[in-house]
């Protein structure tokens, strides 16, 4: 079935008082197939350098099959920098829908990350998005396309309901813990793992999360496969975004211009657009390599 023979979900009022109160919300049967065929086809082309250049890449020979070439690839940042599939996918239909009702009517989109995560990647600690992309009004909200069904084997998402509501950024320190990527942990929050759910959800669902709320993927440990996700990070456009610059990390700027207008008006279109973040590939952390 194609995308336009699609019969895309509505978001209601419901869901967004319990993505208000618990900080997630998932939301099934979003992507259509012929979506998700096109996004998991598109991560291959993408480590096959045709849409142009990819830091930290491996040095593929050009022999290498499909499967080899995303085995050795955990997550590539940025990808609508380069690609015109993953550049369209910002504004796929049910994210506008969800956003604009969770967000508001200007929605802005400053980041994409595709995670292929294969069997034998690790997670990603307990972290908040909020802490590396800050706002002023606390709108950031990750929009998690699921392109594979994301299971507690594969490294589904963990999430602590309501962490969110207190509004507070927890401090963070360096870990060792080999079931995690190079990513920092969060630590000092007054939550234990036992208040932590799994998030599992069929391939086509999306998952948001609010910027505040405090999750974490566990590795990969089924015996082959994926756990692909198309992962953008997005605010409302009424907000400045004080980000870090591209030339230094820590370095913060006022208001970082390299976004993307994804819905309604531009409060600040008089500044312009920027456009110098490149994509990269994410590294796994010491304890990962062999």
């Amino acid at each position: 079935m194609t995308a336009t023979e699609w019969t895309y979900p509505a978001i209601t009022d419901d869901q967004v008082d319990f993505y208000n109160t618990n900080g997630f919300l998932v939301i099934p049967d979003a992507l259509s197939p012929d979506e998700i065929e096109e996004l998991r086809n598109d991560a291959v082309e993408i480590c096959r350098g045709k849409w142009g250049e990819v830091r930290n890449l491996p040095d593929f020979t050009g022999e290498e099959t499909d499967g080899e070439i995303l085995e050795q690839v955990l997550c590539i940042h940025q990808v609508h920098k380069i690609s015109p599939i993953q550049h369209r996918y910002l504004s796929q239909h049910t994210m506008v829908d969800a956003l604009t009702k969770l967000i508001g009517p200007n929605v802005k989109c400053m980041q994409s990350m595709y995670f292929i995560k294969s069997a034998g990647m690790p997670g990603q600690a307990w972290h908040q998005d909020e802490i590396y992309i800050p706002t002023r009004d606390r709108s950031l909200t990750g929009g998690w396309m699921a392109l594979d069904d994301a299971t507690t084997e594969n490294g589904c998402l963990w999430v602590i309901p309501g962490s969110h509501a207190r509004g507070i950024l927890y401090p963070q320190h360096d870990h060792e813990d080999v079931r995690f990527d190079s990513a920092q942990e969060s630590y000092r929050f007054p939550y234990s793992n036992d208040e932590a759910i799994p998030v599992e959800v069929e391939a086509g669902a999306l998952l948001f999360f609010n910027g505040y709320l405090l999750h974490r993927s566990l590795p990969n440990k089924a015996e082959f496969g994926h756990r692909r996700v198309l992962v953008n990070h997005y605010m409302s456009a009424e907000s400045l975004l004080p980000w870090r610059t591209t030339e230094g990390v820590g370095v913060a700027r006022t208001d970082v211009r390299d976004i993307v207008m994804i819905a309604g008006e531009d409060p600040y279109a008089w500044k312009g657009i920027e456009d110098k973040a490149r994509p990269g590939v994410r590294g796994v952390g010491e304890h990962h390599k062999h």
